[in-house]
């Protein structure tokens, strides 16, 4: 196929290409974009790529079966409908379109069939809400789901490059291994503190961040009437959030069954016993589940669980290429081949 990355040299762009590499997608061509050109090619599987600025012509005239997006809201709004025009299909990794009216919303392992033949683009959901979904779709699918309420614990690579730096630079500092401290995306220092705001906060008090997850869990899991409460924290972790969450289901259940459904999901790890961390869940593509239980007092429809996944790969680049394997399967678009 050939597949150009919007954004490339960015955390997300530098992963997408890694996970096609790791799942042995065929790529014949690769189109490699940023904001401005680089004088340093990209170097990717044995070739140079030369990184070209992004612009409504490369991507109407590039030839490309799919368009990964992996740079600003802006980008995607102004780029994405040339790559469509010039035969592409876009998959997003802004908000830009995630919300629109007739554009599918798609975590392979909780709604492919959301895909329709004529759909040409194809957000990534935002990570926190791909992680709580797969990790909460056996549920829905097992019991039904009244409520869901989360607290989330975000890793500071949610904020990209910036987020990494931004706590590495506070680390050699507080070890006087640094003088500099780089310009932070955060509100608040973030090495050793946690910060209960992630995203502007609006004037009912609910930041971008909890709102977006309300909104993208409810047309994921296609409950629109679902009662979804989020509070998003930032915390000192490199990769993976986690997630606490509490959730009612719409008949009488146990955690056996529960467990059950969850042991059987595609993509999810379950932990019967014990927990799991986001240090165990770096680097993976797997959404992992533990501490499953009944609440107190009621334990036949409230229920409490932990949900960890590595935010740079289920929630952004894996999720958007699993979109690409998804639509390939079902000729949709060139059809990936295993890489020699």
């Amino acid at each position: 196929m050939r597949i150009a990355v919007v954004g490339v040299t960015g955390v997300v762009g530098e992963t997408i290409l890694q996970v096609l590499n790791e799942r042995n997608v065929a790529v014949e061509e690769l189109g490699a974009f940023a904001s401005r050109e680089r004088r340093d090619p990209l170097v990717w599987r044995g070739r140079q790529w030369p990184i070209r600025v992004a612009t409504p012509e490369a991507l109407r005239a590039g030839g490309f079966d799919a368009v990964f997006f992996a740079s600003s809201e802006d980008a995607s709004a102004m780029l994405a409908p040339h790559a469509v025009a010039g035969g592409a299909v876009v998959i997003d990794n802004s908000a830009t379109f995630r919300m629109d009216e007739g554009v599918p919303l798609v975590v392979p392992e909780v709604n492919p069939h959301a895909v329709g033949a004529g759909d040409r683009v194809f957000p990534v959901a935002n990570c926190t809400a791909i992680v709580l979904c797969v990790g909460i779709a056996p549920i829905a699918r097992a019991a039904g789901l009244r409520s869901v309420r989360v607290a989330t614990y975000q890793a500071v690579s949610g904020a990209g490059r910036a987020g990494l730096d931004a706590l590495a630079s506070e680390e050699r500092a507080a070890f006087a291994l640094g003088d500099d401290i780089v310009a932070s995306p955060f509100v608040r220092p973030i090495f050793r503190n946690v910060i209960p705001q992630v995203g502007a906060i609006d004037e009912l008090g609910d930041s971008g961040e909890e709102k977006k997850v309300v909104a993208e869990t409810r047309k994921i899991l296609e409950l629109p009437g679902l009662h979804v409460a989020v509070t998003a924290v930032r915390v000192p972790v490199r990769h993976a959030h986690s997630e606490a969450v509490f959730l009612e289901t719409d008949r009488d259940t146990d955690p056996v069954e529960l467990g059950d459904a969850l042991a059987a999901a595609p993509g999810v790890v379950f932990h019967p016993g014990g927990n799991v961390t986001p240090r165990d869940a770096e680097g993976q593509d797997l959404v992992h589940v533990s501490r499953l239980r009944a609440e107190p007092g009621d334990s036949k429809r409230h229920f409490q669980l932990w949900v960890v996944g590595d935010q740079l790969r289920k929630g952004a680049a894996t999720n958007g290429v699993q979109i690409l394997e998804l639509l390939a399967s079902r000729g949709l678009v060139g059809k990936p081949k295993l890489h020699a």
